[in-house]
């Protein structure tokens, strides 16, 4: 990766950091500090209650104002696959922010295309200025080409790892060349839940991967803009971060890496 350079993210406005933050893992509010103060800019927070972050809600409140507001990148994640629950709960979570609006509002998780229901709802929180963007997280891979026909969306959270590595021919192929016109695409469970990090899962002979090796693979992928990555302490955020200055992996690290991810995807 070199540098943390931002890039656009998709077809939206919004200029990100190559790594995003996820606020579920229990990370202090200096952590995230550490994060934004290295350029990380794309954070996701939940709108149920147990989705929340309290000392992600603290960082937020002590760092956001006028003059940076446009550069902290907010995507609130709704699980509540019901149109009136979704805005109740994403209402309340602005407020608690104090925020006016969310750069994103994240459609999770969906194995089939939202009912019309919810989707209206979506584009009239957009209509309102309340939201920026819409997009959609899935596990089921077939869902993305299906869904970058309506043009609905503008970012897309998917599965992409080292072990799980079906979005290589079942979505990326698909993504327009031309940028304004694809969608944003950013990576989740780039550790596969850890179990890259897990020297019991490992290949004999095969010490396991780092949690930035997993980082490196995704972002070496060219269809992937953001690699979301969670951190439980200022330890782990900072260890986490120092993929932001790693080199581009060598043929040899990339060998080791698919070794041990269709092992693991086999074993």
């Amino acid at each position: 990766m070199a540098d943390d350079v931002r890039v656009l993210l998709g077809k939206t406005d919004l200029k990100v950091s190559r790594l995003g933050i996820s606020t579920s893992f229990g990370a202090s509010a200096k952590a995230y500090e550490t994060a934004w103060e290295r350029g990380c800019n794309y954070f996701t927070w939940g709108t149920f209650i147990k989705g929340r972050s309290k000392e992600f809600e603290k960082f937020i409140l002590s760092t956001i104002n006028n003059s940076n507001r446009g550069d902290i990148i907010i995507a609130f994640f709704t699980y509540a696959h019901d149109r009136f629950l979704t805005e109740k709960f994403f209402i309340k979570g602005l407020k608690k922010l104090k925020l006016d609006y969310a750069d994103v509002l994240l459609l999770g998780y969906f194995p089939k295309k939202p009912k019309q229901k919810i989707i209206d709802g979506a584009l009239e929180l957009k209509r309102r200025g309340l939201i920026k963007h819409i997009g959609i997280s899935s596990h089921n891979r077939k869902l993305f080409p299906k869904l970058l026909e309506t043009d609905l969306f503008d970012i897309f959270h998917l599965r992409y790892n080292a072990a799980n590595r079906g979005a290589e021919a079942d979505i990326f192929p698909f993504l327009n060349e031309n940028r304004q016109k694809r969608p944003g695409i950013i990576a989740f469970t780039a550790t596969r839940w850890r179990q890259l990090l897990n020297k019991k899962r490992m290949p004999p002979g095969e010490e396991p991967l780092s949690a930035v090796d997993c980082y490196r693979f995704v972002l070496a992928n060219p269809s992937v803009n953001i690699c979301m990555m969670g951190a439980r302490d200022e330890r782990q955020m900072a260890e986490n971060l120092t993929a932001l200055d790693s080199a581009p992996l060598t043929e040899n690290e990339l060998e080791r890496i698919n070794k041990i991810g269709r092992y693991v995807y086999e074993n």
